[in-house]
């Protein structure tokens, strides 16, 4: 199957459904394209004209860009019952043909204009929960273990609707996005191998070295 750019999104900027910022950029709606860039600082976004209300665990490097795959929101509509347009998950990558929980860290891919580079994992939070008003949200939401990806920006580009991703050779740490994500949500035999792999930037590394000691 072919991977490309199912939509792409940028932030309509709202009130924080879990009431802990005073706003939120969750909601990502389509635009004609995405100009990506590396982000002026720890607390913004990779994207031109996007936005973010909580600076402390999201934006910078790191979390330049965020990917999650249109076959995921088509599962999740399908268990929820509900509509759910693409960039609804908050991410401003809507991909087909790409299964982020089984990319691997580190891992480059040319989207467009820009070379992506796969990064760190998501973490589900309040702002998400609230936003999609589901009993349980961020269980359910882990338990399904694939969370898309974040991506750094090692080249700066234009990304447009139905761009062709292609991904560059593999790592050879054999560390997926999935696993990682698994580590972050408290797995401990998952942290182990992603910790033993030295795959993560520092502050997330020594997180996982704080849940094994």
């Amino acid at each position: 199957m072919t991977c490309l750019v199912v939509s792409t999104n940028v932030a309509f900027r709202r009130d924080d459904p879990s009431g802990r910022h005073a706003y939120t950029g969750i909601d990502k709606r389509p635009e004609a394209y995405l100009d990506v860039e590396k982000p002026l600082s720890d607390s913004a976004s990779g994207v031109a004209g996007d936005s973010i209300g909580d600076h402390e665990h999201h934006g910078g490097a790191d979390k330049a860009v965020y990917a999650f795959a249109r076959e995921e929101l088509d599962w999740w509509e399908e268990r929820l019952h509900r509509e759910l347009p693409s960039g609804h998950f908050g991410e401003n990558l809507t991909t087909g043909g790409v299964v982020w929980k089984d990319v691997l860290i580190n891992q480059r891919v040319r989207v467009g204009g820009a070379l992506l580079e796969v990064s760190v994992p998501r973490s589900p939070c309040a702002t998400f929960s609230g936003w999609m008003g589901e009993k349980g949200w961020v269980k359910t939401f882990t338990q399904r273990g694939d969370a898309g990806a974040y991506l750094r920006v090692r080249e700066p580009g234009r990304i447009r609707r139905d761009a062709p991703l292609t991904f560059e050779p593999a790592p050879d740490h054999g560390v997926t996005m999935g696993m990682a994500f698994a580590a972050k949500m408290g797995d401990k035999a998952a942290a182990k191998k992603v910790v033993d792999a030295e795959v993560l930037p520092p502050a997330h590394h020594d997180k996982l070295v704080k849940l094994l000691h």
